[in-house]
């Protein structure tokens, strides 16, 4: 007897929920394939960029690395872990093509910099001559959300629009330095109480129309606008909102009395 497996129609929640994966994981498992036809399966560091799409930072010495440039399908698998049974936890599997970022394009400088704010430990080999960026162009994602909750998603499904956020994009350097400097104590109410993560010194490491991603250490947490953002004010007006909710539930928390 087969089991039939039913496939959802895809909604906001879910659209959320695969942004979250995606954006908010720091490894993903990577599957290639090799000249035989047979799928690799490792464990790489992840990032992404403005859009969502997966970056990765690889040695042309890796296994992997070889069969990305001889074929570029390949899936990245992000799964978020946590007590009890490893299958109740939502993860997506991402279906998508691999391609070279050219060190003296003008996508170099912002990859290079949001993998490292993330990866800060591959500063010590991001220059290495071997070494090289893949962004990820996504063709489409099979949503696992736990017990009953599969979707078949869309590169738009999972990926932000930034058409039209040009502004926000030149800013966005400025705006992680402003809120991780002057607004340190917002952030980590962003962390502990908005993400519901242990307490502790967040920092802003990325931001985009549809949200931004905070990390403490290796924990990283994912929080979406209320609005889609287009430009540094719009980011702003947001980030105060949230910040001024995050103290009012702070201040009402059992904890706080």
């Amino acid at each position: 007897m087969s089991t039939r497996h039913t496939i959802r129609t895809t909604d906001d929640e879910a659209r959320v929920l695969a942004r979250s994966l995606m954006r908010a994981s720091p490894v993903a498992s990577l599957a290639t394939l090799n000249g035989g036809g047979f799928p690799l399966a490792t464990l790489t560091s992840v990032a992404t960029d403005v859009d969502g799409s997966p970056v990765v930072l690889v040695s042309q010495l890796s296994g992997h690395t070889g069969n990305l440039l001889a074929d570029p399908r390949c899936c990245l698998l992000f799964a978020r872990t946590g007590k009890g049974d490893p299958l109740a936890h939502p993860r997506i599997s991402v279906m998508a093509e691999a391609q070279v970022v050219d060190r003296n394009s003008g996508d170099a400088e912002r990859i290079r910099r949001r993998f490292l704010a993330r990866q800060p430990k591959a500063t010590l080999y991001v220059d290495f001559p071997d070494f090289l960026f893949i962004r990820m162009q996504v063709r489409s994602a099979s949503l696992n959300g736990g017990f009953g909750k599969a979707y078949e998603l869309g590169p738009a499904d999972v990926l932000s629009d930034t058409g039209g956020a040009e502004a926000l994009i030149a800013a966005e350097p400025g705006i992680i330095a402003h809120m991780n400097e002057d607004h340190a104590a917002a952030v980590g109410l962003y962390g502990h109480v908005l993400a519901r993560r242990e307490a502790g010194p967040w920092r802003l490491l990325g931001v985009d129309p549809d949200g931004f991603e905070i990390g403490h250490g290796t924990d990283l947490a994912r929080l979406e606008f209320e609005q889609r953002a287009t430009g540094p004010d719009d980011v702003h007006r947001q980030l105060v909102g949230m910040a001024r909710t995050a103290r009012i539930a702070s201040s009402q928390s059992p904890a706080a009395g």
